[in-house]
């Protein structure tokens, strides 16, 4: 019985972090504890892997139902390590990233902006949880604007438009900022660094919908 339990675990973790990005965004600060819990749940399939492993060992590898919880055991293990996040990257299925901005903040916490070629965007901070903003945007002149936004836990008020202007703490100019403005009486703005701007390749692209 005990045997059956570690084996459905062990499925049940590699189903729970393989699907991470559905979820995660949606916790906010309940993302950190949950983060603990699956770390200890980690050291408890290690545990239950050496114990395990010891029995097949005992038995002369002759419980076929052990030597597939054990392989399933090590096979979890070992790409949970090497891909915490999961083996496939579904943001990839959400469109080719045209513009990704991001900035960190005190404590390490890091905000990244990626606006994708069907004229979405999806917004993440990491900072003692996980919070997602998602949303539509679009262009007029040089200003980008966001519709349809969805904040999910983030009950504040997002942000009304942006735009790309050269970097303030670059002498020569050849870094640049993503600049976003609550409203047309912000006048101060709050600023992202891009790492990468293809927006030219959406010149003589419309959205949608």
């Amino acid at each position: 019985m005990r045997l059956k339990r570690v084996f459905i675990s062990t499925l049940l973790f590699f189903i729970f972090i393989n699907t991470t990005y559905f979820w995660e965004g949606q916790l906010g600060f309940f993302a950190f504890p949950l983060f603990l819990i699956l770390v200890i749940a980690y050291i408890g399939l290690f545990i239950a892997f050496i114990g395990q492993f010891y029995l097949v060992i005992k038995e002369k590898f002759s419980n076929t139902f052990r030597l597939l919880t054990v392989s399933l055991l090590i096979t979890v293990m070992v790409l949970t390590y090497f891909k915490p996040n999961g083996l496939i990257d579904f943001d990839k299925f959400q469109g080719k990233d045209i513009l990704i901005a991001q900035r960190e903040g005190a404590a390490n916490c890091m905000t990244t902006i990626k606006l994708k070629d069907n004229f979405t965007f999806k917004e993440r901070s990491v900072c003692f949880g996980v919070t997602e903003i998602k949303g539509d945007y679009r262009f007029q002149n040089d200003t980008i604007y966001f519709d349809n936004v969805e904040t999910g836990r983030n009950k504040d008020k997002y942000y009304e438009f942006a735009v790309i202007k050269p970097s303030k703490y670059d002498k020569e100019k050849k870094q640049f900022e993503l600049v976003r403005f609550k409203s047309l009486k912000d006048t101060i703005g709050h600023e992202l660094w891009i790492t990468k701007n293809e927006l030219n390749k959406l010149k003589n692209k419309k959205p949608t919908r």
